[in-house]
């Protein structure tokens, strides 16, 4: 039997898996399996997880290696390394204002506690902010099989991602819905492009051959008057190895650093996904990016 915790951060979730328990595992396999919603504990990935500083003086540290819940390997999740960082809070009893120290393929990640909230209905739930490391950019378009030419900005945050701002792919930054619109508004916001759905199209720019890695997708929607900076957007998301996804840390990032980096963005921003709000403080580049968001610890179980 493997031991695991289930966290999620804005409704993205995953599974946290010891690597000594799974020793002997093949873990492409084993993650396809226990993914699967339907026949499995169901989650967008699993964090196989390993001890550098349990108990040691200084920061608590770990390594964690991401299978994706189609099997393939990732760099790096933003919101799978602060599920960690709230699994081992827990486990060593880290309280507002530690650190943590997250070993991931894209490099280290220092996990700061912002605060602890035990509830009944949402379990524990961490805030926490990761130091994301220093993004690089560049804009890039693609063309799609239909002839279609989408603009966007090539992102990395040790894994490859694809921004795509809606407003401005007919070269305006028009907005169409105001600064904290409710969630029932927000969710009539239109993705598309054209007559196809963000989901066809995402998938599309995934595989295509540009991206012989695959990459993300994001889409975006800046919220707001056109008078006012830029402090908030809407996003939706197409995940490498997983598809749809209700939030992705990396994504909120690479959206931000985007929006700051090239569309003028204020340095902090709040980026609005369908399981929830992140936000983002970067200086712009050369410096390191922040994420600040929740993580919830919600299941523990055994899985064959």
């Amino acid at each position: 039997m493997i031991p695991f915790t289930k966290a999620h951060a804005c409704g993205n979730d995953f599974l946290i898996v010891t690597e000594e328990t799974a020793e002997g595992r093949d873990w492409a396999t084993l993650t396809e399996r226990l993914c699967e919603r339907n026949t499995g504990i169901g989650a967008d990935g699993i964090e196989f997880f390993s001890w550098l500083n349990e108990s040691g003086p200084g920061p608590k540290s770990g390594r964690i290696r991401l299978h994706n819940a189609d099997g393939s390997v990732a760099e790096i999740s933003g919101n799978g390394t602060r599920c960690v960082a709230a699994w081992m809070a827990e486990e060593v009893g880290a309280q507002a204002g530690d650190e943590l120290s997250i070993t991931t393929d894209a490099g280290v990640r220092i996990s700061t506690i912002r605060e602890i909230r035990d509830t009944e209905s949402n379990g524990i739930t961490y805030m926490i902010t990761t130091d994301m490391d220093v993004p690089e950019l560049e804009k890039r378009t693609v063309e799609l099989a239909d002839g279609t030419k989408i603009d966007g900005v090539f992102v990395s945050m040790g894994n490859p991602h694809l921004v795509i701002v809606l407003n401005s792919q007919h070269g305006s930054l028009d907005r169409d819905m105001p600064l904290d619109a409710s969630e029932r508004a927000l969710a009539t916001l239109d993705f598309s492009i054209g007559e196809r759905s963000w989901e066809e199209i995402g998938e599309e720019i995934c595989f295509h051959p540009d991206f012989p890695d695959q990459t993300n997708v994001e889409f975006v929607h800046v919220l707001g008057s056109s008078s006012e900076p830029i402090h908030q957007v809407a996003i939706r998301i197409f995940e490498r190895g997983v598809g749809p996804t209700s939030s992705s840390g990396t994504g909120t990032s690479a959206v931000s650093a985007a929006m700051i980096g090239i569309y003028g963005a204020e340095h902090e921003l709040e980026v609005i996904a369908p399981g929830g709000a992140q936000s983002v403080q970067w200086q712009g580049a050369g410096n390191k990016l922040y994420l600040t968001g929740p993580a919830s610890l919600i299941a523990r179980g055994e899985a064959w």
